[in-house]
């Protein structure tokens, strides 16, 4: 590679800070930038601690970054320029690039249900879960995907004297398998979280939640997990993106669209084992950030990138510090037979989530 070819790194989340570390080590002489709107690396995947009053981690994204020379801007962007190849930001000068890396995230969809936005907080990202602070009463929790049933057997087992109800309209854990399910729903009744796994929220308010059968549950706080969003930075530049602004790629990971921009985790559609989606997950950011990083490396070198060979092996699910679930999974990331539970599955995925900010910081 001749010249100094700028690399420009929007995110520093797992996926971003997996394709910058990557991206040192394999694209020797580019410039690399990575922005960010916050100053810190957090690991996402603890939130729910945090929102139970717990300190999880933190790392300085500069001191990160500059130890694999890479340049650390703090900045959110705000518009992005595809014809000049260009990054517009709002608290500094606006960068040009020759490949950029779009490693976004996502955020908690607030939108979909009238009095979200207004009256229930939100664990997605770090700001939303410092607006949380425990509370004395009814705390609702709604979606029982894995954050909310994480969180509800944090709080539960971290406020003992708060009620924690947890509505969704599956049972806890669907997705995983009967013994898994079960696990779940059985710590969940012992930490003494209500389960209703037949509410439908249409409606949330200073006071609670109503449901669609005309119930109201009366809340001193509500917390929301049910569905995310991503940023809308890639529709407005016009980039092609699916239904929810996720940008679309090919098998390698660039843009259907445009072929200097590269995607990876949650806020690209990325193809799996059979053509199926990956999903929003850390599990999906970290590797699919480190292909990325490969793919255009090997692209500056003049080389062909490696197919991108990506299969989940696992899902953890933690029940509070002393409890969870590890799910083993088929290639097509359905639940396999194989589960582990109990106190050893807390200390599995604990080394699971350490692993992963390991993985991610520079």
């Amino acid at each position: 590679m001749t010249g100094q070819h700028r690399i420009v790194v929007l995110g520093a989340g797992y996926a971003g800070l997996a394709a910058a570390r990557r991206l040192a080590d394999k694209a020797r002489g580019a410039e690399i930038t990575v922005v960010d709107s916050r100053t810190h690396f957090v690991e996402r995947v603890r939130l729910h601690q945090q929102a139970a009053g717990q300190r999880i981690p933190a790392w300085d994204l500069r001191e990160l970054l500059a130890g694999k020379k890479i340049r650390f801007v703090r900045a959110r962007a705000t518009e992005l320029d595809t014809d000049r190849k260009r990054v517009v930001l709002d608290t500094a000068a606006a960068l040009d690039y020759d490949t950029l890396v779009y490693t976004l995230g996502s955020s908690a969809d607030l939108d979909g249900v009238p009095g979200v936005a207004e009256h229930a907080y939100s664990v997605s990202t770090p700001e939303d879960t410092a607006r949380f602070t425990a509370v004395a009463g009814t705390v609702v929790v709604v979606g029982n995907g894995a954050t909310g049933i994480e969180l509800a057997a944090e709080l539960a087992e971290t406020q003992p004297d708060s009620r924690v109800v947890l509505l969704g309209a599956a049972e806890p854990g669907a997705w995983l398998s009967t013994r898994a399910q079960a696990h779940i729903r059985r710590v969940l009744a012992r930490l003494g979280v209500e389960i209703r796994s037949d509410a439908k929220v249409i409606e949330v308010t200073a006071a609670g939640v109503r449901l669609a059968d005309g119930t109201t549950i009366e809340s001193a706080a509500t917390v929301w997990t049910a569905g995310f969003g991503v940023p809308d930075l890639a529709a407005r530049a016009g980039l092609g993106v699916d239904a929810t602004g996720r940008v679309l790629t090919d098998s390698s990971l660039r843009s259907t669209t445009h072929p200097d921009v590269y995607a990876a985790g949650d806020s690209a559609v990325v193809a799996g084992p059979g053509g199926r989606e990956l999903r929003m997950a850390c599990a999906t950011a970290l590797p699919t950030g480190k292909y990325a990083a490969d793919v255009i490396a090997a692209r500056l070198r003049g080389a062909e990138p490696r197919t991108l060979r990506f299969r989940y092996v696992v899902q953890c699910v933690s029940l509070g510090r002393r409890d969870g679930v590890i799910q083993a999974l088929r290639a097509d990331d359905s639940p396999a037979s194989t589960v582990l539970t109990g106190r050893a599955a807390a200390w599995v995925k604990e080394g699971i989530v350490r692993g992963a900010a390991w993985a991610a910081r520079p």
